[in-house]
């Protein structure tokens, strides 16, 4: 059986030789592992791969012992996590998710979609895939978000993804799911707000695009972030080319987040990520 080891706490020396002396004595094989000191504020994290039968209590009680109280440590199983995905209208980062995970690129259980639009309905359910529409006119957000989760909360999700799902969350909805919400957006944020923004951007003659994958809090697109990239652009290009290379490096950031979150990689550190 295999299983993640995840461990941060205040750095000092012979740590990991004190984790390695516990997984020895109970019979573990450390497949591979990571760390990693922040030095300004001496926090140590440590990731690792082990392999091995275990009685979960014993060990995180010898591990306790051997590295203190204050020790945060947590033991994962190695299974598919469970992801309920949020969209709006946009297919591309929906699609390349339903794409991976039906080509086995993406091991994970996707429980179902749900959207305050209908136009994705035919894309989500050829792939078999429950689809919720639950439309959002005539209601307070707080009402609308208590619909989506009469059908998401009792699949017990591990991640919710949202898959460009164009309505802020309320911290009614944001708390029931803490460090489990994740968004994708454009990195022209606050410089290109409201509708629009590649055209804002381009209107502006901006050299590079990018996007931003990140936990949700209840601050606006303030949440820890998990991964970014960009790409460059030129005076030559239209606001609409400059839209669609912004989807594919959205749908590609997307990606490589949920693969981060979905090996357990990412440690929440105030706000931001250490990725191991």
């Amino acid at each position: 059986m295999y299983y993640r080891l995840l461990i941060d706490c205040q750095d000092r020396k012979g740590l990991v030789y004190k984790i390695s002396k516990v997984l020895f004595e109970e019979g573990f094989n450390i497949e591979n592992q990571q760390e990693f000191v922040d030095r300004e504020n001496q926090k140590f994290f440590f990731r690792a791969v082990i392999e091995g039968e275990v009685n979960r209590e014993t060990l995180l009680e010898k591990l306790k012992r051997e590295l203190g109280e204050e020790c945060n440590i947590r033991l994962v199983r190695d299974r598919k996590k469970r992801l309920f995905l949020m969209a709006t209208k946009e297919a591309h980062g929906l699609g390349d998710i339903l794409i991976k995970w039906f080509s086995g690129d993406l091991p994970v259980e996707i429980l179902g979609v749900v959207a305050n639009r209908e136009n994705l309905r035919e894309l989500v359910e050829k792939f078999g895939i429950p689809f919720y529409y639950i439309p959002a006119e005539g209601k307070s957000r707080v009402e609308h978000e208590k619909e989506m989760l009469e059908v998401i909360a009792p699949t017990n999700p591990d991640y919710i993804i949202l898959a460009k799902f164009m309505r802020i969350l309320t911290p009614y909805f944001v708390e029931k799911f803490p460090n489990r919400i994740i968004n994708i957006h454009h990195s022209f944020l606050p410089a290109f707000i409201g509708a629009n923004p590649y055209k804002q951007a381009y209107e502006r003659g901006v050299k590079i695009i990018g996007a931003t994958a990140h936990f949700v809090n209840n601050n606006l697109d303030d949440g820890p972030i998990i991964e970014q990239d960009v790409i460059r652009v030129n005076h030559q290009m239209s606001w609409q080319e400059m839209r669609n290379l912004g989807r594919d490096i959205e749908k590609v950031v997307l990606g490589r987040a949920i693969k981060l979150v979905i090996e357990d990689r990412v440690f929440i550190y105030g706000n931001k990520t250490i990725i191991l």
